[in-house]
C-alpha cells in the first residue's frame, strides 16, 4: 500500500485542523472527502460562515460532510460510501463508534497535549493558565471515552515564560501536522509489513489536570490570585477568548473590560493601570475597552481626559 491508495477521510474544524489536512493534501494523500460542522450565522448581520476546514476544502475541491447529528443514518451511509480504510481526527467533535469504528484500519485523533494530561476541549489554554513550561501534540487510536486511547506518537514543545497561548498554538499547529505525517506513514508501514501498530496504554494517575470548555465566566480575573498566577491566566486566554474584567480607570467604571497581557509590578504608578492581587500588584499593559479597539494601555491613558 501507498499513501495514495490509503483512503483517508479526515475530520475537523477550526484553524488549528488546516495545517494537517493541508499536509496531507499538498503531500499526495489520498483524501477522499472532509467532515466538517455545518454553517452557522455569525456577526450582527448573521452572515452564514463557513469552518476554516470547510473553507480549505473548497480550495482544494474536497467533497464535503456537514451532519447535524453523526448517528444520522443518511450521514453513515454517505460516509461508509466513500470505503475509507483510516479516519484523521483534528479538534473535531467525539464521534459515536458507529463512526469511528468504520475504516477498516481505524480512527485516529490529534490532540494538542501530551496525554493523558489535559483531556477535554482547550488544552492549550489551561496548559499556559497552569503555568507550564511544556506542552506538546499526541496521535491516539480512538475508543469509547474521550481523548483515552493508546497512544501512537508525541512530540514536546517547551512553553516561553511570556509566551500566550496564541503563539503556543500556531507553533503547536505546525508541530501537530508534521505528527499526522508520521502517523499515516507509520500505519501505512505497519500495513505492508502486516503488523499492528504500535501503541502505548494511557497510565491513569492521580495528578492528572482536565481541559474543560471555557466559558465566559471562566475568563474573569479573580485578582485574589497572585501576580504570577494573573500573568499566566492571562496569557492563557490571550488572544482568544481573552480574559476579563471591571475596571475603575481615571474615577470612572468600565465593565467587561478585555485584558490581554499584563505583568507583576513591585507598586502602583500615575502613568499605569495597575490592580492590587494576593502578592503585590499586576500591570495591565493591553486592553480593550467595551465598544473600542485593543491598545497599549499607557496609549489609552494618554487619551482619556
Amino acid at each position: 500500500m501507498t499513501k495514495e491508495d490509503l483512503r483517508i477521510i479526515y475530520m475537523g474544524t477550526p484553524e488549528f485542523a488546516v495545517e494537517s489536512l493541508r499536509a496531507l493534501v499538498e503531500g499526495g494523500y489520498n483524501v477522499v472527502a472532509v467532515v466538517t460542522m455545518p454553517d452557522k450565522p455569525a456577526g450582527r448581520g448573521h452572515r452564514i460562515r463557513y469552518s476554516a476546514v470547510k473553507q480549505y476544502a473548497l480550495e482544494a475541491g474536497l467533497p464535503i460532510l456537514q451532519p447535524e447529528k453523526l448517528k444520522d443514518p443518511v450521514f453513515l451511509e454517505q460516509l461508509k460510501s466513500y470505503h475509507a480504510d483510516l479516519q484523521i481526527v483534528v479538534a473535531f467533535r467525539m464521534l459515536p463508534e458507529a463512526v469511528w469504528a468504520m475504516p477498516r484500519l481505524g480512527t485516529f485523533n490529534l490532540h494538542a497535549a501530551l496525554l493523558p494530561q489535559y483531556r477535554g476541549a482547550a488544552p492549550l489554554n489551561w496548559a499556559v493558565i497552569n503555568g507550564d513550561k511544556e506542552t506538546g501534540a499526541t496521535t491516539f487510536m480512538l475508543k469509547h471515552e474521550i481523548d483515552t486511547g493508546n497512544i501512537i506518537l508525541q512530540e514536546r514543545m517547551p512553553i516561553g515564560e511570556d509566551e500566550n497561548v496564541g503563539s503556543v498554538h500556531d507553533r503547536l499547529m505546525l508541530i501537530g501536522k508534521d505528527l499526522v505525517l508520521k502517523t499515516v506513514d507509520l500505519i501505512i508501514d505497519c500495513e505492508n509489513r502486516g503488523v499492528t501498530v504500535p501503541t502505548i496504554p494511557q497510565t491513569e494517575t492521580s495528578d492528572l489536570r482536565p481541559a474543560p470548555k471555557i466559558f465566559k465566566e471562566t475568563c474573569e480575573i479573580d485578582f485574589g490570585k497572585t501576580a504570577r498566577e494573573i500573568h499566566n491566566f492571562v496569557r492563557g486566554l490571550s488572544p482568544y477568548p481573552a480574559a476579563w474584567c471591571n475596571l475603575a480607570i481615571h474615577g470612572k467604571e468600565y465593565e467587561n473590560v478585555k485584558v490581554y497581557r499584563v505583568e507583576p509590578c513591585a507598586a502602583p504608578s500615575d502613568k499605569d493601570i495597575v490592580v492590587p492581587c494576593a502578592d503585590g500588584y499586576v500591570r495591565i499593559s493591553e486592553l480593550q475597552l467595551p465598544g473600542k479597539k485593543r491598545m497599549d494601555a499607557r496609549a489609552l491613558l494618554n487619551g482619556l481626559k
